[in-house]
């Protein structure tokens, strides 16, 4: 089975968009060139009085949740000017200093489990508790597909029934913490050693910020193994069922994303991260 049975997202056009905007707002940015990281990708623009700035893709409007994290102390950009251009919503936001990490450690995983401490019931004061939805029994608005994973090998197919099995005794995700559900190194900046960012916070939600830290392990057990033993401290206090249910959703948002945008050997190694967590739970 290939990838290309599937559909995959688009990445970002930044001249086009820009181009767009100019039409839509007035506003002439110019485009410096690509940012690093990122799936579907990201620019860095300057504005005409000389600011520089970065032009994302964005699948919510998440300007609110950014200013709430930035209000309880997590450097976070402020959203400058939003459009939606050909369907798609655009972001254009601030640029912070620093890049994303390229070398690990110990320090900056520390400061990722403080913003992760800043971030508890941020959102207890805020209307609409409703839980978020962890897909695990059927799929998710263009992540966290269940065809894939069903039909690309054995492998995956057994990790999807794991992942429905889990999802059986509830797919929903509830807290008054906000989450940023994408929070991994990748999208975090340092700048000469401290964390100066946080970035991509586009499937932000309301719920339990140890959801977040599901994720940085996962990422951390594939990229920096040795890395990993105080936020698998932290998980310690999850209870079974919750640290399940998160896991599931992460071992189905990396393997389906991989199968549809990567390689095979990719899709292995984050096979191999899933299925060596589901032993150890």
């Amino acid at each position: 089975m290939t990838t290309e049975a599937w559909p995959t997202a688009a990445r970002l056009d930044a001249p086009r968009v820009l181009e767009r905007i100019a039409s839509i707002t007035g506003v002439r940015l110019v485009l410096e060139g690509p940012a690093p990281g990122g799936e579907v990708g990201a620019a860095y623009v300057r504005w005409p009085d000389g600011r520089r700035s970065v032009l994302t893709a964005a699948r919510t409007r998440s300007a609110v949740l950014v200013d709430l994290a930035r209000a309880a102390g997590v450097p976070t950009p402020r959203h400058e000017l939003t459009a939606r251009v050909d369907g798609i919503r655009v972001v254009v936001q601030q640029r912070l200093p620093g890049t994303p990490p390229g070398d690990l450690d110990t320090a900056v995983v520390r400061q990722m489990l403080a913003v992760n401490d800043q971030l508890a019931g941020v959102l207890a004061a805020e209307p609409d508790p409703r839980p978020a939805e962890l897909y695990l029994t059927s799929d998710g608005p263009g992540f966290c597909l269940h065809e894939p994973l069903e039909a690309f090998n054995v492998r995956t197919a057994r990790l999807l029934g794991w992942v429905r099995s889990v999802g059986a005794d509830g797919s929903h995700m509830v807290g008054d913490d906000l989450v940023h559900m994408d929070f991994h190194p990748g999208n975090i900046l340092v700048d000469r050693g401290r964390l100066s960012g946080v970035v991509d916070w586009d499937g932000a939600v309301r719920g339990d910020r140890h959801f977040d830290l599901v994720t940085l392990l996962f990422h951390l057990r594939a990229h920096a193994p040795a890395l990993a033993g105080d936020v698998q401290d932290r998980l310690g206090m999850l209870s079974s069922r919750r640290l399940r249910a998160y896991w599931a959703h992460m071992s189905l948002r990396q393997v389906d994303w991989s199968i549809r945008h990567h390689d095979a050997a990719t899709v292995d190694r984050w096979l191999d991260v899933a299925e060596a967590g589901i032993a150890s739970l």
